[in-house]
């Protein structure tokens, strides 16, 4: 084992445990507007957990030299450089939800080692995972177990495996527990991350699940230097997307993960507020519907869906052929 890899798992363990530690301990700078101006972000500068804007936060770093600041909604920046010897800064949900897809955008900026991840915990068993999108000179499975792959979202997750003994966590500085890795060949910084398809592939495999803990999209950085503002504007630890609702309003529709295949996944649609309604689903190009159930369906065109009722109630769903992509479709619902 090399001086490099032995060195990034200690920290790895050590960021875990100190931010569970000092997370009652955070110092949080907030400038308040005067009254009938805009607020000013929140900007944190010592390791703190929280929510803000109905998001969970995390901000974590070894040694002073990082700025992190709590944007709208989902919104993030960090900013750091060496001095902060190793930083984990990011938003997202407590706990968070596997079923769930996540969806982020903005810039990342990387000199030397870090990377951006969907980042969480799962407990009984206890386990860390990683599903990494970005990352710089250093790959974060180095050392791992290398266990297969899977694709998902226009790239092959590569998928890893290490235990950990005797190390910190979020249970305590002497915990045994698992690390799942995904690490995506083709690098971005932003897409839908469909959090299932990792998820299942880890199943699978053989590797546990246990209760969920928190999750965000995180960016890292280890004696590096970069910046990073990231918006996470999709997700929920309540099982269900956030749905947008359209047309005449007066009903809500909510969807979760249904089973998923190689070539096709389900979502199961739940409506609410009327039994007189109309949900319109834009499947975004390549991916096509290939099947509905208890529900009547039309097709104005190849890449829209208009569902109403058919006498089985508001619960339905549609098996969608992904054709290469899995980002969900986009919900609306109306009233006649």
């Amino acid at each position: 084992m090399n001086t490099l890899t032995h060195e990034m798992r200690r920290r790895r363990g050590l960021v875990a445990a100190v931010r569970s530690l000092l997370a009652a301990a955070a110092a949080v700078v907030v400038v308040f507007a005067l009254p009938g101006a805009v607020q000013a972000a929140t900007t944190i500068t010592s390791n703190s957990t929280g929510t803000d804007n109905g998001y969970f936060y995390s901000f974590w770093e070894q040694s002073s030299g990082a700025t992190m600041t709590l944007g709208s909604g989902g919104n993030y920046s960090l900013n750091w450089n060496t001095a902060s010897q190793n930083v984990v800064a990011g938003k997202g949900w407590n706990p968070g939800n596997q079923a769930n897809p996540v969806t982020y955008s903005g810039t990342w900026n990387c000199n030397g080692n870090c990377y951006l991840s969907l980042y969480g915990w799962f407990q009984n068993p206890l386990v860390e995972w990683y599903i990494v999108d970005n990352y710089g000179s250093y790959n974060p499975s180095s050392g791992a177990t290398r266990l297969g792959s899977v694709s998902s979202d226009g790239s092959t997750y590569d998928l890893y495996k290490t235990t950990r003994v005797n190390a910190p966590s979020i249970e305590g500085n002497s915990s045994t527990f698992d690390q799942y890795w995904a690490v995506r060949q083709s690098k971005r910084t932003g897409g839908t991350i469909t959090v299932a398809n990792i998820f299942n592939a880890w199943k699978s495999l053989g590797l546990k699940m246990g209760t969920a803990n928190y999750e965000i999209l995180a960016t890292e950085g280890y004696q590096s230097s970069g910046n990073s503002n990231i918006t996470v504007n999709s997700g929920s630890s309540g099982g269900t997307t956030p749905p947008p609702s359209g047309g005449g309003g007066g009903c809500t529709v909510s969807v979760t993960a249904g089973d998923s295949w190689s070539d096709r996944y389900n979502l199961n649609v739940a409506v609410s507020g009327s039994t007189n309604w109309k949900v319109t689903a834009q499947v975004p190009s390549p991916e096509k519907v290939s099947a509905t159930w208890n529900v009547n369906a039309s097709y104005p065109d190849a890449q829209t869906l208009v569902a109403t009722p058919n006498g089985n109630g508001n619960n339905w769903g549609l098996t969608i052929m992904k054709n290469g992509s899995t980002t969900w479709p986009t919900f609306s619902c109306s009233t006649s």
